[in-house]
C-alpha cells in the first residue's frame, strides 16, 4: 500500500511497497479514507519521538471496512467506520471499573505495536510500527475491533474523521473528566483542534463563560465562532489578571491546558478558584516540569487531573458526538480548515507548525 513513513527524519517519507497482514480474528481491516494531521504526529517528527523502526503515523482516520476476523461482530465489509487511538479490550481491571483509555492493550498504542509487539505493517521484511494505534497515513490500516465504531451510510467520511482525536480529547474533557456543570466558568489556553473542541465541549455544557488564550490572533477569532466569551492574547495581555478580572475576583471554575506547554499548567492553577479544577490536556513531549505550591491545593481545594482522549469510551461517546453534530450542536465543518493529498502531508506538517488554520485532513484513499 501507499503510506507516509516516519523514519527518523524531520520530514514524511512517501512509499508504495508497505505490506499489510490480513486481519487476526478480532480484527478489522479498514480502506482509510480520510485522516485529520494531530499535533501528537508532529511531535513524532520534530520531537525524535519513536524508535529504529520506521512508522506509519496518523490517527484521526475514518474509512471503509474492507476485511473482518472471524470473531468480529460490530462490523462488516462495506461499512463505514471511525478509528479510534485506543482500543479498550473491555475486561481488564480498568475496563471493568469504566475506564477504558487506563486499559493495557489500549495503551499499546505508545508503542506502535499490538501488546504482543507485532505490527499488521512490514516493508521488506521489515517491522512498520502503526503509529498511535491507528496508522492512519496509509492506504489501510488494521485494528481490534473495539477500535472502530461503525457510521451511518451517508456519514462524510472527510468531517467525521476530527473526531477521532481531537474532538473525542477536548469534548470528553469537559464533559467525562471535569464533568463541568451549566453556569460554570472556563478557561481554554491553546486553540488547536484539541483546544477548540474544548471550547465547543464547555458550550454544549452550557457554561456561562468561557476565556480562551492563545498567541495567534485567527485562532482567537475562530474561538469565537466556537463559542468562546472573551479571548486572551497572552504575548500583550496577563491571563490570570483578565480571568479573574472577568470573573469578580474569584477565578474559573475551570481550566484546561491543551496547548502542550507544561509552563501553562500552573498559569491554568493560578487561574483557578478555590476548588477550582485544572484538566492538563495538551502533552508536553518536551518533558519540562512545571512548579506550583502544593499549599495551594491543601489550603484552597484546587485540583489538577489529567486526561487521555477525554477518558472517552469510543462505542458509547464516538455515537454521542455524532448525534451532536448532526443536530447543529457541534460544528466539525469549521474545524478544517485545510484539505489535502497524503502526498501533500509535508505542507500539512508544516501548516501546524506556523499554526495556520485549526486540522488539515489527508484524502488518504477512496471512500
Amino acid at each position: 500500500m501507499r503510506a507516509a513513513l516516519h523514519e527518523g527524519l524531520d520530514h514524511l517519507v512517501l512509499v508504495d511497497d508497505v505490506e499489510v497482514e490480513e486481519p487476526r480474528a478480532d480484527e478489522v481491516l479498514v480502506r482509510v479514507s480520510h485522516c485529520g494531521i494531530c499535533h501528537s504526529d508532529l511531535s513524532f517528527v520534530d520531537a525524535g519521538l519513536g524508535s529504529d523502526e520506521p512508522i506509519v503515523l496518523g490517527h484521526e482516520a475514518a474509512g471503509t471496512v474492507a476485511a473482518v476476523g472471524s470473531t468480529v461482530t460490530t462490523v462488516a465489509v462495506g461499512d463505514r467506520v471511525m478509528l479510534t487511538p485506543l482500543a479498550p479490550c473491555g475486561h481488564c481491571y480498568w475496563c471493568s471499573r469504566g475506564e477504558p483509555t487506563a486499559c493495557a492493550e489500549a495503551q499499546s498504542f505508545l508503542g506502535g505495536t499490538r501488546p504482543d509487539g507485532t505490527s499488521p505493517f512490514s516493508r521488506s521484511g521489515r517491522l512498520v510500527k502503526r503509529g498511535v494505534g491507528v496508522g492512519g497515513f496509509g492506504e489501510f490500516t488494521v485494528v481490534r475491533e473495539s477500535g472502530v465504531v461503525r457510521l451511518d451510510p451517508d456519514t462524510p467520511l472527510e468531517i467525521a474523521c476530527v473526531i477521532g482525536c481531537a474532538v473525542q480529547t477536548g469534548v470528553g474533557a469537559v464533559v467525562n473528566t471535569a464533568q463541568v456543570e451549566p453556569g460554570a466558568t472556563v478557561l481554554v489556553t491553546g486553540l488547536g483542534g484539541i483546544g477548540i473542541s474544548v471550547v465547543q465541549g464547555a458550550r454544549l455544557a452550557g457554561a456561562s463563560q468561557v476565556i480562551v488564550s492563545d498567541p495567534v490572533a485567527g485562532r482567537r477569532d475562530a474561538a469565537l465562532h466556537f463559542g468562546a466569551t472573551l479571548t486572551i492574547d497572552p504575548m500583550e495581555d496577563d491571563v490570570v489578571a483578565r480571568a479573574l478580572e472577568a470573573t469578580d475576583g474569584i477565578g474559573v471554575d475551570y481550566a484546561f491546558e491543551a496547548a502542550g506547554i507544561a509552563a501553562l499548567v500552573s498559569t491554568c492553577l493560578d487561574a483557578t478558584r478555590r476548588r477550582g479544577t485544572t484538566v492538563v490536556v495538551g502533552v508536553d513531549v518536551s518533558m519540562a516540569a512545571t512548579e506550583f505550591l502544593p499549599v495551594l491545593l491543601a489550603t484552597q481545594g484546587k485540583r489538577i487531573v489529567g486526561t487521555l482522549l477525554g477518558d472517552c469510551h469510543p462505542q458509547r461517546d464516538i455515537p454521542m458526538l455524532l448525534a451532536a453534530w448532526r443536530s447543529g450542536r457541534l460544528d466539525l465543518e469549521s474545524m478544517i480548515s485545510h484539505r489535502l493529498d497524503l502526498s501533500e502531508v509535508n505542507e500539512g506538517l508544516d501548516r501546524l507548525r506556523r499554526a495556520d488554520g485549526i486540522r488539515t485532513v489527508l484524502e488518504v484513499g477512496g471512500s
